[in-house]
């Protein structure tokens, strides 16, 4: 399988480049490798698969920060592309549909040339100067999937039952009578688009717009399906997810095409997969560490000994040295939670308080009396000034 090539290095801009740069940067790949301009040439239309996928993701600032954060791991969860649109495993019909308004529609100029998605010199991608109709897309489903610590170390599987909008099998999810009760559209001629013409300060603009009389369709229903309506009905659908290790609370996945299906045919929307993290009773997350609030007592701090922590795997056995001070932290290397693209595990670190008794017996009291005086019983200047330097750093 081939390595994914940088976002950026696909539109070869920087990763400081704005807004305008990303979107003139993909207006010119998508110039230079629009499959009209490049008849039967399979590697054009890859890379302008590729510049449609890069710009998906770059041209989103959420998806962005995911993705400057994560590289391609941060959306290769629980199936589908980036971001649910994956632009080398979409048709090129696909790719035109969704990103045919970003640039304004076709432009001609009053006089051929070529423009936006809908294709160069007049015609829409798929050869003949006929434009295709525009694919239909139905909406998103959002849910929220919790998880464990457990669960984010070493990923996991879920089934979830989710009521959708899904195909009418008795019309195939046409919306017609048996599937076929239609016509061609008469007023786009079944490209379910219309071209409009506008005279601007820089000449005769024309743009295309989904036909209003079939909706972008291309066809009008004849008899409508006694089933369902606009080919589609509500159902429960149990899906499987999976999980990859490395979620963390907020992050967002998706699955291509389990959202709900679309009115009279077309492309199923998203499913999209919000993590919600359970706060686990022990272990405190911080990024990819684990933090646990150790609290020894006072002749186990002092003689030296051994103790245990949680882990993710299970309980561990720890030494601590004669002397801890409050405050140390000990590192568990390797013992904290796997990074989502896979770069590394983080530590599990334990964080020494000790504690002080509250209540104590004349006994107690008279032994500890005898030792207060004790050289060893006072803390040296270096010592403080180890001890309370993390504090001091906390306020400046």
């Amino acid at each position: 399988m081939a390595t994914k090539r940088d976002y950026y290095e696909v539109l070869e801009v920087s990763k400081s480049a704005s807004e305008d740069e990303i979107k003139k940067a993909y207006r010119k790949k998508a110039i230079q490798y629009h499959p009209d301009k490049n008849p039967d040439d399979k590697a054009a239309e890859e890379k302008f698969k590729e510049a449609a996928e890069a710009y998906e993701i770059l041209s989103d600032p959420e998806k962005r920060k995911r993705y400057d954060q994560f590289g391609h791991q941060g959306f290769s969860g629980a199936g589908g592309g980036a971001g649910g649109f994956s632009g080398q495993g979409m048709s090129m019909e696909d790719i035109f549909s969704h990103f045919g308004d970003i640039f304004g529609g076709h432009f001609s100029g009053g006089g051929g040339g070529f423009g936006g998605f809908s294709g160069f010199g007049g015609g829409g991608y798929g050869g003949g100067g006929q434009a295709r109709p525009r694919v239909n897309k139905g909406s998103d489903l959002r849910v929220k999937v919790k998880v464990t610590l457990q669960d984010v170390a070493h990923g996991v599987q879920k089934k979830i039952k989710v009521k959708k909008f899904v195909a009418c099998q008795s019309c195939n999810g046409t919306g017609a009578e048996n599937g076929n009760s239609f016509h061609t559209c008469s007023n786009c001629g079944g490209s379910g688009t219309v071209n409009r013409v506008q005279n601007t300060m820089f000449g005769a603009m024309q743009s295309q717009a989904a036909c209003p009389n079939c909706k972008g369709t291309g066809k009008v229903i004849d008899h409508k399906c006694t089933h369902c309506t606009d080919g589609i009905r509500k159902e429960d659908e149990v899906i499987t997810l999976n999980i990859p290790a490395g979620v963390y609370d907020g992050m967002q996945l998706s699955m291509a095409g389990k959202g709900n299906a679309a009115k009279n045919g077309g492309v199923a929307g998203d499913l999209i997969i919000v993590i919600e993290e359970i706060p686990d009773a022990e272990l405190i997350r911080d990024e990819n560490d684990l933090i646990y609030n150790l609290l020894l007592t006072f002749p186990v701090a002092a003689l030296g000994g051994s103790v245990e922590v949680p882990t993710i795997e299970g309980k561990a056995r720890i030494k601590v040295a004669p002397g801890t001070q409050p405050g140390k932290v000990l590192r568990l290397k390797g013992k904290g939670l796997p990074s989502v693209n896979n770069y590394g595990t983080g530590d599990l670190l334990v964080n020494v308080t000790v504690y002080v008794p509250e209540n104590l017996s004349d006994d107690e009291k008279k032994s500890i009396e005898k030792l207060k005086d004790s050289p060893n019983f006072t803390a040296s200047k270096s010592v403080k000034e180890k001890i309370f330097s993390k504090f001091k750093h906390m306020f400046e």
